[in-house]
């Protein structure tokens, strides 16, 4: 009776191995895409969040005893701030393999969605003057467009940040719109409310920026704020809190309504006036303080 009890097990174990691996293949990415009347290629087929990449038994121990899907929620819950590197912004190494296949399989996308879909039932619940000043505040990377072609080229945030590279990338003005967010873009727009763009990107950038923003279907924005070119040579160095909470102040002062704000960052959402609502985008590549 033991040995047919444990062939019971076995089967069990088998047989719910097997639907893991069937969902972790599940293209709900390519079918949301269709949805948005994209014509796209299948994403690599990889196993998401699968357990042996750095998420626990001997793995997580020769990494150190941190499981790297327990450091990507502290990163998301804001409890691991500038990480455990010797380099802020910069993945712990031993994650790379659990970011890469995070950021490639529909986890990432179904976990964006969440957040969207949120962010759609509130900003239908809300009731708009009509008197264009009712705005909503987007950050542009990782959140309008992903720099996802670049970070796969970089270990996903395991190679230090090198400013000259990103900008060169920048510069080509090739990132993919991320299909949640512009989503939302369009929906607000229907609803009379207007978009504006606040990013960490400097003035020096703007032509580039708009260009790709445009050719990746984003259009009718009220504002898109940069930052100084003297950024770049450190002229001015204001935390991405004090520059994004000053520029909404501004817009506040003006006579805008923020009703709503959503960013990847942390730092994109915090300091006031943060808006009506806040809206946290996953992004387990960087952090920026």
């Amino acid at each position: 009776m033991a040995t047919a009890e444990r062939l019971l097990l076995l089967l069990l174990l088998l047989a719910a191995s097997v639907a893991w691996e069937t969902n972790a293949h599940t293209p709900t990415v390519i079918r949301q895409q269709q949805q948005d009347g994209e014509a796209v290629a299948p994403p690599p087929l990889i196993h998401a969040l699968r357990p042996r990449l750095g998420s626990g038994g001997q793995l997580a121990a020769r990494a150190g005893g941190v499981a790297c899907d327990s450091w990507r929620l502290g990163v998301e819950a804001h409890n691991v701030i500038g990480w455990r590197t010797e380099r802020d912004r910069t993945v712990p190494a031993r994650c790379e393999g659990y970011v890469g296949h995070y950021m490639l399989g529909s986890a990432y996308r179904r976990d964006s969605a969440v957040v969207v879909d949120e962010a759609v039932a509130y900003a239908e619940s809300i009731r708009v003057a009509g008197d264009g000043k009712a705005i909503w505040v987007f950050d542009i990377d990782e959140t309008s467009l992903s720099n996802l072609p670049y970070y796969a080229k970089h270990g996903f945030g395991a190679t230090p940040y090198n400013d000259t590279s990103f900008r060169e990338y920048v510069a080509e003005g090739s990132a993919p719109a991320l299909p949640e967010t512009r989503r939302l873009y369009r929906r607000l727009l229907e609803l009379g409310v207007k978009p504006v763009f606040l990013t960490g990107r400097t003035e020096d950038q703007r032509a580039i920026t708009v260009a790709n923003l445009r050719r990746q279907g984003y259009t009718g924005w009220e504002k898109l704020l940069l930052k100084p070119a003297a950024h770049v040579a450190g002229g001015l160095q204001l935390s991405a809190v004090a520059y994004k909470s000053g520029e909404r102040q501004k817009l506040q002062d003006a006579g805008f309504i923020i009703v709503g704000n959503i960013g990847d960052q942390w730092s994109d959402i915090l300091g006031a006036p943060e808006g009506a609502r806040t809206f946290k985008l996953p992004d387990p590549m960087y952090y920026i303080g």
